[in-house]
């Protein structure tokens, strides 16, 4: 009997995105909206919006993470999200999905974030 927990060898820990959909811009725009309270740079330059998937009725499935489970902000940045995405002309709804694997970590941050922050 297997693991259904464990994902399958070979499968992305991070699903795809919906880059191609019209929508797809709009949205990482709103996600640049909004800020770790703790850290000066956007939530999305910090890596922590894993997954966008919209699908043919322009309902958005966000799996994002965070910098930290003991985050200050933990229950209250998934929905400071959906309100800086439903509001998007053309959005039908918005769920955001809190995801602890793969574990977020420094890698995961864009090149802005990481001169921003004194990394580079």
């Amino acid at each position: 009997m297997t693991d259904q927990s464990q994902p399958l060898e070979g499968t992305p820990l991070i699903a795809p995105s919906s880059t191609d959909h019209p929508l797809y811009e709009q949205v990482v725009e709103a996600c640049r909206s909004v800020y770790d309270p703790e850290i000066p740079v956007n939530i999305y330059e910090l890596g922590l919006i894993y997954t966008i998937d919209i699908n043919d009725q322009n309902e958005v499935d966000i799996k994002m993470s965070l910098t930290a489970p003991g985050c200050p902000v933990a229950g209250e940045m998934p929905g400071w999200v959906a309100d800086a995405v439903e509001p998007l002309p053309g959005v039908k709804q918005v769920n955001v999905e809190l995801v602890w694997e793969p574990p977020w970590g420094m890698d995961m941050m864009s090149d802005e974030a990481r001169l921003e922050l004194g990394f580079m």
